[in-house]
């Protein structure tokens, strides 16, 4: 369980840098340009922790996908992105993905 919820802080800290990155105008501006070298430098950290006991495979399509999930959100309430069809479709099958990886894989969590 510790774990996983490492994992998360480390997901929640990459769509924060992710998200700031627009903000940074190309690096231009100071805090939000902080903001996404303090971000994903604390997201990978995270993330080599949580492969201590977690197989590779598995976190990084956590990690990337509910990543990617949680951006297209952001993108969505921040600058009114829109979520078209293929969008839809394009998520639900990396989240499928995700849960087939966690449920039917037979390899070792540890």
């Amino acid at each position: 369980m510790q774990t996983f919820l490492v994992l998360f802080f480390a997901i929640l800290s990459e769509v924060i840098a992710t998200t700031a990155l627009k903000f940074t105008q190309g690096f231009t501006k100071l805090v939000p340009s902080l903001i996404v070298v303090i971000g994903y430098g604390a997201s990978f950290y995270l993330l080599s922790l949580a492969l201590k006991t977690m197989p590779i495979g598995v976190a990084y399509a956590i990690w990337s996908g509910v990543g990617l999930v949680l951006t297209v959100i952001a993108g969505m309430l921040i600058w009114r992105e829109p979520l078209d069809w293929a969008r839809v479709v394009g998520i639900f099958l990396i989240l499928l993905g995700i849960v087939f990886i966690n449920v039917i894989s037979k390899a070792p969590t540890h």
